[in-house]
């Protein structure tokens, strides 16, 4: 298990994170609304090509971080998470501006993948805020730090669809590149670290112990992970079926796209609100009764969601389901943060940003899949199986877990 050490600025640092964390998010996310509008201005003019290449251009980025969030979060643990905190704002900040210099659709999906590869400020704030916070804290802040991530998911698809009208296309990514420039400027003059060595003597000539051997107990880790990624699986699971599913509820035609985006838009709204006040609970109550409870009844909302006639009552269940995910990553970070000895911290957490990557790519993908082949409403039933699934094997672990002293 790790110790106690925490920073006596980790407040100042959590801020700090947390707006490098919706800084960083936004200009991710912002282009989406354009997206499609910029492809076509690099040369593509069919329109099924034009989906195709907004698809692989936007897919890029998430598929590259995937694959690079480990090997950050290791090299974190060796040598400091401020530091991959710059790194990645430097290289986010340069070349979101490349990408509003581009002039073919290769040189697009290459600088996404740059860009996926460059980033993972969010990432590494999660690791640097989970090590530097008061144990008795750090659930909160975990949660306090989601709302940066939460919210410029929420933001920055809105300005993506209100900047270019304004701005121009690429000047967009150019103001994108500049307000990452400033988040890379806060991190550099106002995180203070404290670095912590790890416990192995240096002089004893110990080969260096791996990530995984490093860990007395994986059962919990496990867990988290699966967790974290049933988390966006669920999340994400509805979004190919949303509009199609409204347009069933809605007799006005004109009304489906601003439905649609309302209940997209419920469930994120909850999660911001709920977020601080679910992580203070669950450093009261334990993060493992709070992880235990979200998927109960993340499970159970999914249900009625199936069976709805009005959209309205969408967008409720939808709003609901969000208070509940809310507690679900900062607990998930925190059992994580508190099951590994703080010299492989860095390397777990980025596995969980992993699974979380794998669970946005999964969950539209199943979604879609289940909806075209099972009906819509297999979609709900599917999901709400494995958010209950995901329930019961968190629980036995917990209870296989709190024989020992040690359990959170």
């Amino acid at each position: 298990m790790t110790g106690s050490h925490h920073n006596e600025h980790w407040r100042q640092n959590l801020y700090v994170c947390l707006f490098g964390s919706f800084t960083t998010i936004i200009a991710m996310t912002l282009i989406l609304p354009f997206l499609p509008l910029y492809v076509e201005q690099l040369g593509v003019s069919s329109p099924a090509a034009i989906v195709q290449w907004s698809g692989i251009a936007f897919g890029a980025a998430f598929l590259a971080a995937s694959l690079v969030s480990p090997i950050w979060g290791r090299l974190a643990d060796i040598y400091g998470r401020k530091l991959m905190l710059v790194r990645a704002s430097l290289g986010m900040a340069i070349v979101m501006s490349l990408i509003g210099l581009a002039h073919n659709i290769y040189e697009l999906v290459g600088l996404r993948l740059a860009i996926g590869l460059a980033g993972g400020y969010a990432s590494g704030s999660i690791i640097l805020v989970a090590m530097q916070t008061p144990r008795d804290r750090s659930t909160w802040a975990l949660g306090t730090l989601s709302i940066g991530t939460m919210a410029g998911s929420f933001v920055g698809p809105l300005l993506g669809g209100i900047l270019p009208g304004l701005i121009g296309l690429r000047e967009t990514f150019f103001a994108a590149g500049a307000a990452i420039f400033v988040a890379f400027l806060a991190t550099c003059f106002l995180i203070r670290e404290t670095r912590i060595t790890p416990p192995v003597a240096k002089k004893s000539g110990a080969r260096r112990v791996g990530t995984w051997a490093a860990i007395p107990d994986r059962r919990p880790v496990f867990a988290m992970l699966a967790t974290a990624l049933m988390l966006m699986f669920a999340n994400m699971s509805i979004e190919p079926i949303i509009t199609v599913y409204v347009a069933q509820l809605v007799s006005d035609p004109a009304r489906i796209a601003f439905m649609s985006g309302l209940v997209m838009a419920a469930s994120a709204l909850a999660s911001i609100l709920a977020a601080p006040r679910v992580g203070r609970l669950a450093d009261r109550i334990g993060a493992w009764r709070v992880v235990i409870g979200c998927l109960v009844i993340s499970g159970l909302l999914l249900i009625p969601q199936a069976f709805v006639t009005d959209a309205w009552q969408l967008v409720v269940l939808r709003f609901l389901m969000g208070l509940s995910l809310a507690g679900l990553l900062p607990s998930v970070t925190a059992l994580i943060r508190h099951s590994v000895p703080d010299n492989v911290t860095g390397g777990v957490l980025g596995y969980s940003q992993s699974a979380q990557y794998m669970g946005q790519i999964l969950g539209p993908l199943m979604g879609g899949f289940a909806g075209a082949h099972f009906g819509m409403r297999s979609v709900f039933f599917a999901t709400s199986v494995l958010m209950l699934g995901g329930a019961v094997a968190n629980w036995t672990v917990y209870r296989s877990l709190s024989r020992r002293p040690a359990a959170i």
